[in-house]
């Protein structure tokens, strides 16, 4: 895979990231920044606008060259890593799951021991 090929195919997914999680719009990378600046990590701004940066003059300007892979892919995963949520549908099912059967419990317990609960309300 070729730096230019590298490069565009990180950024789509950090914009399709910030499109679906944060509400986005724009056509670039800069403007999808724009648009939900106040609702992103502080420590990701930076980082998305260097990972634009690069993406534009990759892009735009001939003979260009990815001169700091590491850091780039480095910082690409550091945003992807912030900006995926951390827990999914799974996560919040189980979680009302537990509530509910929780509850349950509390309610059966109450049920069979009310007359000595009772005495001291």
């Amino acid at each position: 895979m070729s730096d230019i090929e590298k490069v565009v195919v990180r950024t789509r997914r950090l914009e399709s990231l910030l499109r679906r999680q944060y509400h986005a719009q724009g056509k670039g990378l800069h403007q999808l920044i724009n648009s939900c600046e106040e609702r992103l990590p502080h420590a990701v701004v930076g980082k998305l606008r260097f990972i634009a940066s690069v993406r534009n003059r990759m892009v735009h300007e001939e003979n260009a060259r990815l001169d700091d892979r590491r850091g780039f892919l480095a910082a690409c995963d550091f945003c992807e890593r912030e900006l995926t949520p951390r827990s999914g549908r799974f996560m919040w099912r189980l979680a009302l799951l537990l509530v509910l059967f929780i509850t349950a419990g509390a309610m059966l317990f109450y049920y069979a021991h009310w007359e000595a609960v009772s005495r001291y309300l």
